[in-house]
C-alpha cells in the first residue's frame, strides 16, 4: 500500500496545517525527505505555483538528490496564461514535462474554460501525460460531469469524517481517471487536542473524541485508521500525504502498512458529520 502515497510538497513552501508549529521544511530536510520517499517506492510528488516557493525548492533539492519523481503541479488564478505559467513551473522544478497538470481554482475555470483547452493542448505537446482538476466539493465534479469535460486526473478530499467524493469513485474509474486524494487527516485536525478547539470547529468535537476513543480501545492509532482507510479505497490510485520532516514521513510510511478491519470499516461508514461546511478547512477562520 506504500506506492499509494503521493507526497505533498505545500510545507516545502509555506507553513501549513493545524498543528504545524515549526514553519516552513528546509532544505536540507526536504532533500532527506525525497531521499526516503524514493527509496520507499514513492513516485509521485504534488505541487503548485500557488504553494509559496515549494516549486523552487523542489527543483533544487530534486538537483541535489539526482532523483526523479512523477511531478503534478497546478495552475492557479493568475493573470499569466497557461503555458507561461506552466513554463515557468516546470523550469524552478528543473524537468521538461510533468506527470499531471491540474486546475487549481475551479471558480477560476468557470470564469475561464479556455484554460483547460490549453492545457489539453499542452497534453497533445506531450509536455504533460494527465490534466484535470483539483476539486473541493461534489457540485464541482457533477458540473464537469454534465458538459462531458474530458479530465485525466482529479485530486480532491478523501477523509473519515469527509465521504462526499466516494459514490462517484467507481464512475470514474471507470471513465479511467485516476483519483489523488488529500485531507487524510483533516489537515492534522484529527490528532488535535479536543479541549483546545476553537469555538468554530467546537461542532466537531464530539466526533474527534469519539474517533480518539475507538481508536484507544481498538489499539490502532488515529494515524492508522485515517491512512488505511484512504489507502485501502480500490478506486483510490494516490493518496496525498504532507509531512513536517523525514521522521514523520517515515512513519506515516509504518502506518500505510497497517491493514483495517471489517469493524473498523463500518465504523468508518457509519460517521455521518452534520455540520458538512467544516469539512472544508477554508471555513474555520
Amino acid at each position: 500500500m506504500r506506492n499509494k502515497i503521493v507526497l505533498g510538497t505545500v510545507q516545502f513552501g509555506v507553513k501549513y496545517g493545524i498543528n504545524n508549529t515549526s514553519g516552513q521544511v528546509n532544505l536540507d530536510e526536504v532533500c532527506k525527505i525525497l531521499e526516503i520517499s524514493k527509496m520507499e517506492g514513492i513516485n509521485i510528488l504534488d505541487t503548485s505555483s500557488a504553494y509559496g516557493t515549494s516549486e523552487v525548492v523542489l527543483g533544487e533539492a530534486l538537483k541535489m538528490n539526482s532523483t526523479q519523481f512523477n511531478i503534478v503541479s497546478k495552475y492557479p488564478r493568475c493573470e499569466e496564461s497557461v503555458r507561461s505559467t506552466f513554463e515557468n513551473s516546470i523550469g524552478k522544478l528543473g524537468v521538461d514535462s510533468l506527470y499531471g497538470y491540474l486546475v487549481h481554482h475551479f471558480d477560476f475555470y468557470q470564469e475561464k474554460q479556455e484554460i483547460f483547452d490549453e492545457m489539453t493542448a499542452l497534453k497533445n505537446e506531450g509536455k504533460i501525460k494527465k490534466v484535470g482538476f483539483s476539486l473541493y466539493n461534489v457540485e464541482q465534479l457533477q458540473y464537469l460531469l454534465d458538459r462531458g469535460v474530458k479530465f485525466d486526473l482529479l485530486q480532491f478530499p478523501y477523509n473519515i469524517f469527509d465521504k462526499r467524493f466516494e459514490p462517484y469513485m467507481p464512475e470514474l474509474v471507470d471513465m479511467g481517471v485516476e483519483i489523488h486524494t488529500r485531507s487524510a487527516f483533516l489537515q492534522g485536525l484529527f490528532f488535535k487536542d479536543t479541549n483546545t478547539l476553537s469555538e468554530r470547529l467546537m461542532p466537531l468535537k464530539n466526533y474527534l473524541d469519539d474517533l480518539h476513543h475507538y481508536c484507544s480501545n481498538r489499539g490502532l492509532s488515529v494515524e492508522q485508521l485515517a491512512l488505511g482507510y484512504v489507502i485501502s479505497n480500490p478506486s483510490v490510485k494516490g493518496a496525498l500525504i504532507g509531512v513536517d520532516n523525514h521522521e514523520q514521513l517515515e512513519a506515516n510510511l509504518m502506518v500505510a502498512s497497517v491493514n483495517l478491519s471489517h469493524e473498523d470499516i463500518d465504523y468508518i461508514s457509519n460517521i455521518d458529520i452534520k455540520e458538512k461546511a467544516l469539512l472544508n478547512p477554508v471555513n474555520w477562520n
